[in-house]
């Protein structure tokens, strides 16, 4: 009989990458100063970073951790004494105090969706305090706090468009597993996910975000429309192009954009012709079109991206 002898082998690992926050806060903020309300809706996550932080993944030390929950009490309370304003601006001064008020943290990650809301019109005449949810897309905002650096990206999301006609699809390559037929006239639709990086000197000096964002959705939309499109992928550039073109404050844009298929119901089994009038509308699977606009001689801001996953 032989003994058989096992070796014990040490693994040394380290804490890596971290943060922590508090996620998907729901704040409503009703400004009431006059019979003429007005509402705004956000939903904010604050995620805060550190190289303090890290006897608390190791060692269970909590004497550097700002709970959660006092980050969600500051969202309200900043909501309460500040008002709300932009969510750029509201995310800079939620985050400026994290990171002032507790010197230990190195940066920090601010986001946040607005939801938007439209006055009831009642006999022609808006409504002083009765509104109706708004649907045009989803307005995001995030704010990076790294060291002295200050990074703002604006953006969209659940932006959907279509158009019925105006765009084609051909001269693509074909081998043995092609299916797809060429196409000279399509539906192009998709929901845009789109975010903006301002230039550091542009958010130093001030900028007025909501212009901003309501010219480059208009922007953007007019080139949807506008364009002859022989690809989803012209389109995203046109569009990126075109918003840094109108707005000097933006350094680049990147994009999301899933196909929307439609496709032509073979109605003929039926004894009926289809003239491009009669579609499906598929929902998976779908091509995901992704992309970066960038303005000639800006400098590149990866620690901008930090946490926001889907862009290249």
């Amino acid at each position: 009989m032989s003994a058989t002898s096992t070796a014990t082998t040490t693994s040394t690992v380290h804490l890596g990458a971290n943060q922590y926050g508090k996620a998907e806060v729901r704040l409503v903020r009703v400004t009431r100063d006059t019979p003429r309300h007005e509402i705004e809706d956000l939903t904010v996550t604050t995620q805060l970073r550190g190289a303090a932080l890290a006897d608390s993944y190791t060692d269970g030390d909590n004497a550097k951790v700002v709970a959660t929950d006092t980050q969600k009490n500051v969202v309200y309370a900043f909501a309460r004494e500040h008002g709300v304003h932009t969510p750029e601006e509201f995310l800079l001064r939620v985050g400026r105090h994290f990171t002032t008020a507790f010197d230990w943290y190195d940066g920090a990650t601010l986001s946040a969706e607005q939801h938007a809301w439209e006055r009831i019109a009642v006999d022609g005449q808006e409504h002083d305090h009765a509104f109706v949810r708004a649907g045009r897309g989803t307005r995001t905002a995030v704010v990076q706090l790294d060291g002295d650096d200050v990074h703002v990206v604006a953006g969209v999301t659940d932006l959907t468009v279509l158009k019925s006609t105006g765009s084609e699809f051909h001269g693509f390559p074909r081998d043995g597993y092609t299916t797809l037929g060429e196409t000279d006239d399509r539906i192009l639709a998709t929901s845009v996910t789109a975010r903006w990086r301002y230039l550091p000197s542009a958010v130093e000096a001030g900028i007025d975000y909501d212009a901003v964002y309501a010219g480059v959705l208009d922007t953007m939309l007019a080139t949807f429309a506008d364009l002859h499109s022989l690809a989803l992928q012209q389109t995203l550039f046109a569009m990126g192009r075109t918003a840094i073109e109108a707005f000097p404050e933006i350094a680049e844009v990147r994009f999301a954009m899933p196909n929307k298929h439609h496709f032509l119901v073979d109605l003929s089994p039926f004894g009926l012709d289809n003239p491009g009038e009669v579609f499906y509308a598929a929902d998976r699977p779908y091509g995901l079109i992704a992309g970066t606009v960038v303005r000639d001689g800006v400098e590149d801001a990866p620690a901008a991206w930090v946490s926001l996953p889907g862009f290249v």
